[in-house]
C-alpha cells in the first residue's frame, strides 16, 4: 500500500514545510550539552503547588537553591512556557514559538522528544519502524527528564540523576550526547520523508510503503 502523495499534501503541506524547516535547522547546529534538565526545576521555582503529584527531593528551598545557584540556558519553548513566573526572567533564552526554528538545538532533550511528535504528525508518510523509534527515543529520553528532574522519583523504582552533584552532572551530558546521536539519526530519515513528500520527482511512491 502506497501513500497518496498529492491528497497528503492538500491537507498538510503546510505542517510538512515546517516540520523540514525546523528539522533542517536543528540538524545543522552543534549539540549544547550544559542545560542539565533545569527546565523541570524552573517549573517549580519558588511554587507551592506543581504539575506533578511527587514530592520535592530537595524540598521547595533545596530546589529553588539549585536553580539560583546555576545559569539556565533552557531554547526549547514547549519547556520554556512552563517556567514559573519567577524563573522566566532566569533564563539567558527567551524562546517564543515564532523563535523555535531558530532557537532548537540537537542537544535538547525536548527537541530530540518531538522526533516522535513530527513523526505522528507526518503520520502515514512515516514507515513503521521509523515512527517506532522515534516513539521509543522519546520514552528513554522522558525517564532521564524526569530521573533529573528536582521531583523525587523513588517511588517508581528509578534512581535519580543529581545534577546539582558534579556525578549527576557528568552523568547527563553522557546519557544526552547519546540521545542527542540518536536523535540525529531519526531526524536525519524524518528529514528525508519531508523532502520525498516536498519534491514527489524523487522517490516519493514509496513513502507508506509496508514491509
Amino acid at each position: 500500500m502506497s501513500l497518496d502523495v498529492a491528497a497528503f499534501l492538500a491537507d498538510r503541506a503546510e505542517s510538512v514545510r515546517f516540520i523540514h524547516r525546523l528539522l533542517s535547522a536543528i540538524a545543522s547546529r552543534p549539540a549544547f550539552a550544559g542545560c542539565f534538565g533545569l527546565h523541570e526545576w524552573a517549573m517549580v521555582y519558588r511554587q507551592r503547588e506543581h504539575r506533578h503529584p511527587l514530592p520535592l527531593r530537595l524540598g521547595q528551598e533545596g530546589t529553588d537553591a539549585v536553580v539560583e545557584s546555576h545559569q539556565i540556558r533552557c531554547t526549547h519553548f514547549d519547556a520554556f512556557r512552563f517556567f514559573t513566573s519567577d524563573a522566566v526572567s532566569l533564563n539567558r533564552i527567551q524562546p517564543t514559538r515564532e523563535s523555535q526554528v531558530e532557537l532548537d538545538q540537537p542537544g535538547c532533550l525536548h527537541a530530540s522528544m518531538d522526533c516522535h511528535k513530527w513523526a505522528t504528525k507526518l503520520g502515514p508518510a512515516v514507515p513503521g519502524k521509523l515512527a517506532l523509534d522515534c516513539f521509543e527515543l522519546a520514552r528513554d529520553i522522558r525517564l532521564l527528564d524526569m530521573q533529573a528532574s528536582p521531583y523525587d522519583f523513588s517511588s517508581y523504582g528509578e534512581p535519580a540523576v543529581a545534577i546539582e552533584t558534579a556525578e549527576g552532572k557528568a552523568e547527563y551530558i553522557a546519557r544526552q550526547r547519546e540521545f542527542s546521536q540518536r536523535a540525529g539519526h531519526l531526524r536525519a530519515q524524518l528529514i528525508d520523508v519531508c523532502a520525498a513528500l516536498l519534491h514527489p520527482a524523487e522517490p516519493a511512491a514509496r513513502l507508506g510503503e509496508r514491509p
